[in-house]
C-alpha cells in the first residue's frame, strides 16, 4: 500500500521557484573577471533564469537531454546556467578550466556538448582545441568587453542571447530522476570520467548540507563560495543557498589570499568554503598583514584534502575563525561527511577536540560508510583497523557516464572510493591515505597523509607532500618534499626526524627531505603526487 502523498518532484526548478517566493530580496553578489562588482536579488535571478531558459529553447534549439557545457568562473551568470539549463530538461555540464587541453577536448567530445557558455577571459583555452570539438554548434561568450573578437566559430554574446526573451516561463514537468548536471573527475589516474547527477540527488544533497550537523546554514548567513563552480557543482552551494536564503558571494578569478580577505571584509561574510590550500594562504596573509578590524567570518568549510589540526588550531587561536573538515568526492555529489563536535566531546581537552575535528567526520543522513579490511571483511569501528572506504547513498553514483564502471563498485553495490580509512567507535571517519599513495616499507604500511599533516604543523613548513621511493632493502621508503615558510631559515634532517619522532615510529619517519619552491597541485588544488613522482623519476628532486 502506497502512502497518500502528492507526487512533488524534487528538482532544481523547485529550488529556484522556492527562492523566488521565500527570499526574493536576498542577494547574489559577484566580483567579475574585470574587477567590477555586480549585485542583484534572487527575484532578479529568477527572471533572468526564465529569460535564459526561453533563449535555450527558442534561439539555440536545446531540448531535453541535450548536453550544455559551461567553461566559466564563479559569478551570477554561471548560477543562472545552473538553473536555466536543467530547468528545461537539459544537462548542465560544468567543464574544469584547469585541465589540460587534451583532457578538455576529450571531455567535451565524450559528453557531446551541443553549446558551450564560456567566459571571455577563458576563450583562448577553447580556441586552441575548437577545430577538434565534434559536437559543439555554438559558443556563448560571457562578460565580453566592448570590441571583443575571437576565432571561435558561431559565437553569441550572453546578454544578446537572453536580452529580448520573456522573463517568465511555464517550467516543464521534469522527472526528479532525470539528469540535471554533470562533472568529470580530475583525471589524476587517466582520462577523466563523467559523473551524471540527477535532479533528485542535487535536491537531497543541498537539503542535507544546510543542516546543523553539516554546514549549518540559514537566511542569516552571507556565504563566500570559493570552491569553483566547475568543480562538482560548487559542492552544491548555489542550490543550497537558494534553499536557505543565504546571501551568496561569488569571487570569479579573484582567489589570491589578499583578494579573498578584501571580499571577506567588504561583504561582511560570516561563512565560506574552499580547499585547505586556499585557507592556508589566507591565514598566512592575515598573519603578515592583520585586518584592521575583526572579520565577521565565523567559520570556513573545507574539503578536497585533509585540513590539518595545526591550521584549525592556529586560525582559531589567532583570529577566532573556526575550520570545519568535510569529505566527499565528485562521485558523491560531493559531500558525504563533516566533523563537528558532539556533547560527548566537551570533556576532552582542547588538543583532543582538535584531533576529532581534524577527522573527516560522521556520514550525513542518506549516506552509508564501511571499511573493508585486507581480509575482505567489514572492519570494526575501532579507530585503528584500516581498509578501503566504501560508500553508498542517495547522492552516490551507481556508474560512470558511458564508461565501464565494474571495478569501481562491489558486487553488492557499494562504491569503492580508493581512500584508506578508519572509523572510530563514535562513527568518525578518518582518511589515512589513498590506496595508490600508501607506502609499504619492510612489510609495514606508512601513511603519507599522516606524515604530511605532522610536517605541516612544524613552525617553518608551509606545505609538505610525501611519496614512496624505491629502496633496495625495504622495498619502499617515504620521501618528504617541503615548502618552507621562511626560506632563509634552514631546517635540518636531524631536526625533522626528532620532530616527527614524537608521533611516529622510527621506521615510519622519512630519511630524505627535499626543499622545493611549491608543491605541484591538481586542477582542484590537491597535492599532485603523480607529478612529484615524475620529477623524482627524472632526477629533478
Amino acid at each position: 500500500m502506497n502512502g497518500l502523498i502528492m507526487d512533488y518532484p524534487l528538482t532544481t526548478n523547485t529550488i529556484l521557484k522556492y527562492a523566488n517566493n521565500a527570499f526574493p530580496d536576498k542577494k547574489l553578489i559577484s566580483y567579475l573577471p574585470d574587477g567590477s562588482r555586480h549585485e542583484y536579488t534572487y527575484g532578479k535571478l529568477y527572471k533572468r533564469c526564465c529569460q535564459l531558459a526561453n533563449a535555450l529553447k527558442n534561439k539555440l534549439g536545446i531540448t531535453k537531454g541535450d548536453m550544455v557545457g559551461t567553461f566559466a568562473w564563479n559569478h551570477y551568470q554561471h548560477v543562472e546556467l545552473y538553473y536555466g539549463i536543467p530547468g528545461i530538461g537539459a544537462v548542465c555540464h560544468t567543464i574544469n578550466i584547469r585541465l589540460s587541453s587534451q583532457q578538455t577536448e576529450f571531455i567535451i567530445n565524450h559528453s557531446e556538448d551541443k553549446v558551450i557558455f564560456v567566459d571571455a577571459t577563458l576563450v583562448p583555452l577553447l580556441e586552441k582545441i575548437a577545430p577538434k570539438l565534434e559536437t559543439v554548434e555554438k559558443y556563448i561568450i560571457i562578460n565580453a568587453p566592448k570590441g571583443y573578437t575571437t576565432t571561435l566559430p558561431n559565437t553569441i554574446h550572453y546578454e544578446d542571447l537572453i536580452g529580448e526573451q520573456l522573463d517568465a516561463i511555464e517550467w516543464p514537468t521534469i522527472n526528479e530522476n532525470d539528469a540535471s548536471g554533470m562533472c568529470y573527475t580530475s583525471g589524476t589516474t587517466g582520462m577523466p570520467k563523467g559523473v551524471l547527477y540527477s535532479h533528485r540527488s542535487t535536491y537531497l544533497h543541498a537539503m542535507t548540507i544546510l543542516s546543523p550537523n553539516a554546514g549549518n546554514y540559514s537566511n542569516n548567513d552571507i556565504i563566500l563560495l570559493v570552491v569553483p563552480q566547475f568543480h562538482v557543482m560548487a559542492w552544491g552551494f548555489p542550490y543550497m543557498c537558494l534553499l536557505t536564503g543565504s546571501d551568496m558571494v561569488m569571487p570569479s578569478l579573484h582567489l589570491r589570499p589578499d583578494a579573498i580577505i578584501r571580499i571577506l571584509e567588504s561583504e561582511n561574510i560570516n561563512k565560506a568554503n574552499g580547499v585547505p590550500s586556499i585557507w592556508r594562504g589566507v591565514y598566512e596573509e592575515m598573519k603578515k598583514n592583520p585586518p584592521k578590524t575583526k572579520l565577521a567570518l565565523e567559520e570556513y568549510l573545507v574539503g578536497g584534502s585533509a585540513l590539518s589540526g595545526s591550521l584549525i588550531e592556529n586560525f582559531e587561536k589567532d583570529f577566532g575563525i573556526k575550520g570545519v573538515q568535510a569529505w566527499g568526492m565528485t562521485e558523491t555529489s560531493p559531500l558525504g561527511t563533516a566533523s563537528r563536535l558532539q556533547r560527548k566531546h566537551e570533556s576532552l581537552s582542547y588538543k583532543e577536540q582538535i584531533k576529532v575535528r581534524a577527522k573527516q567526520g560522521i556520514e550525513f543522513p542518506g549516506i552509508e560508510m564501511r571499511i573493508i579490511g585486507d581480509n575482505g571483511k567489514v572492519a570494526p569501528r575501532d579507530g585503528k583497523t584500516m581498509g578501503e572506504l566504501q560508500v553508498k547513498g542517495a547522492w552516490v553514483i551507481k556508474s560512470y557516464f558511458k564508461t565501464n564502471s565494474r571495478d569501481s563498485f562491489t558486487k553488492d553495490g557499494w562504491f569503492r572510493t580508493g581512500d584508506v580509512s578508519t572509523i572510530d567507535a563514535n562513527g568518525y571517519m578518518e582518511i589515512t591515505d589513498r590506496t595508490k599513495d600508501l607506502i609499504k616499507s619492510g612489510g609495514e604500511w606508512i601513511s603519507s597523509v599522516a606524515l604530511e599533516l605532522a610536517l605541516m604543523s612544524h613552525a617553518n613548513i608551509k606545505e609538505a607532500a610525501v611519496i614512496a621511493i624505491p629502496d633496495e632493502k625495504w622495498s619502499e621508503r617515504p620521501l618528504a618534499t617541503l615548502v618552507l615558510a621562511d626560506k632563509n631559515k634552514h631546517v635540518s634532517t636531524e631536526e625533522l626526524k626528532e620532530f616527527l619522532s614524537k608521533e611516529f615510529a622510527s621506521y615510519q619517519i622519512p630519511d630524505n627531505y627535499v626543499v622545493i619552491d611549491e608543491v605541484p597541485k591538481t586542477s582542484v588544488g590537491k597535492f599532485d603526487k603523480k607529478e612529484i613522482r615524475r620529477l623524482y623519476a627524472e632526477g629533478k628532486l
